[in-house]
């Protein structure tokens, strides 16, 4: 019992320091009007630094996926941690836009190195019979933190002084205080090698796997894409259409979507994983339909709605569409087929959000929004008429 309730300890506290490592992911979110304002860029500059984060998401599960496996857990986090207080570093010395490109590639590298190895972690750490909870920990965690990053800057940036400072100020004493943490909990991989051990892990696609893949692939992408619009430019849509200048609002609706995420993954367990991932599309297609309305209507609640109703479509598409994948792979290459659907997820974020960045200049970011949503509807619609035609089988091999 002891040693359980130390073990679960252990546990949590893990998970704190994966919610402070995720918080800052997502910090500047309900800022970028202010940064917008500061130094007179355009819309297409804000898609672009924000998506400047997803390549390094992207260029970390790449070059350094495995890292934790190979290193430990403790060195890669702390990695990650020094990431993300150098992101911090790089916001509080904003004074040119370079400073924001730089800041948004630290964070996801920081990301990258944080959200395999956070979570392995976390079950390690948990007592054993306890991977379940720890799962959840585990989940609650990254997504959790990923919502408390906009909900902690907009509260920051609305009623405390120095709203462009603040709030990287703030995270950076938590990452000073996770690293102390970190450094008290034990390591959990045997036999840990050199840093000059790490190899690129690269992406892997059996045969075996791309029927459940393709249809995977597709409503991660648009899961991701979605929230990568969502974030990066709902507060400047919330402050030009709908006049919403209380940074705090702005924050809280983007953090709505992350905790709604966190309750369409765990709904995941009650639904089952081959009637998870249709039942996502078809909850992100509402979604995307309440962000269509909110374009053309002009309504807050329909951007709540969609914030919502989008947040648990992306949480049961995407735990489904990872559970899926992990269970047709074969065990050998399981890592790197992993890897390969992030790789296709942290794409959407980039992508379609720099897209929406080109056509708000032409098209005025109502209609640039509407186009995205046009795409990403057809995406997930597809996704699911395969589905529906071939459910998809979850025995691992």
């Amino acid at each position: 019992m002891v040693g359980d309730r130390q073990g679960w300890l252990r546990c949590l506290l893990a998970g704190a320091v994966f919610v402070v490592g995720m918080t800052g992911t997502t910090l500047p979110t309900p800022l970028y009007p202010l940064y917008q304002e500061k130094f007179g860029f355009s819309e297409l500059t804000v898609t672009v630094v924000y998506a400047v984060y997803a390549f390094g998401v992207i260029g970390v599960l790449l070059l350094a996926g495995n890292a934790s496996d190979t290193v430990g857990r403790r060195p890669t986090l702390l990695w990650g941690l020094g990431f993300a207080a150098a992101s911090a570093v790089c916001f509080l010395s904003a004074d040119a836009l370079a400073w924001l490109y730089a800041g948004r590639l630290l964070s996801g590298l920081s990301a990258g190195l944080f959200t395999g190895a956070a979570t392995a972690y976390v079950m390690d750490l948990a007592p054993p019979g306890g991977q379940s909870r720890a799962t959840l920990v585990a989940t609650a965690a990254n997504m959790g933190g990923l919502g408390c990053g906009p909900l902690l800057a907009g509260l920051l940036a609305e009623y405390a002084p120095e709203p462009l400072l603040l709030p990287f100020a703030v995270h950076l004493a938590l990452v000073a205080v996770s690293v102390l943490v970190l450094l008290r909990l034990p390591e959990t991989v045997r036999d840990p090698a050199p840093l000059t051990a790490v190899r690129p892990q690269r992406p892997a696609l059996p045969a075996q796997v791309r029927p459940v893949f393709v249809p995977a692939a597709i409503a991660s992408f648009a899961g991701f894409a979605l929230f990568g619009v969502f974030t990066s430019v709902s507060p400047a849509f919330l402050g030009r259409f709908l006049h919403v200048d209380n940074h705090a609002v702005s924050g809280l609706i983007v953090a709505l979507a992350f905790f709604a995420s966190t309750a369409g993954q765990l709904a995941v367990g009650r639904f089952g994983v081959s009637r998870s991932l249709p039942l996502g599309c078809a909850v992100l297609f509402a979604g995307l339909c309440f962000l269509a309305g909110a374009l053309s209507a002009e309504l807050l609640v329909l951007v709540v709605l969609a914030a919502v109703v989008g947040g648990v479509g992306q949480g049961l598409s995407f735990r489904a569409a990872l559970s899926a994948v992990a269970a047709a792979a074969p065990v050998e290459q399981r890592a790197a087929v992993i890897s390969t659907l992030f790789v296709v997820a942290y794409t959407g974020i980039s992508i379609p959000v720099i897209g929406v960045g080109l056509l708000a200049g032409p098209l005025g970011l109502e209609q640039a929004g509407l186009v995205f949503t046009g795409c990403m509807l057809l995406l997930v619609t597809s996704a699911a008429v395969y589905l529906l035609r071939r459910p998809v089988r979850t025995e691992a091999r």
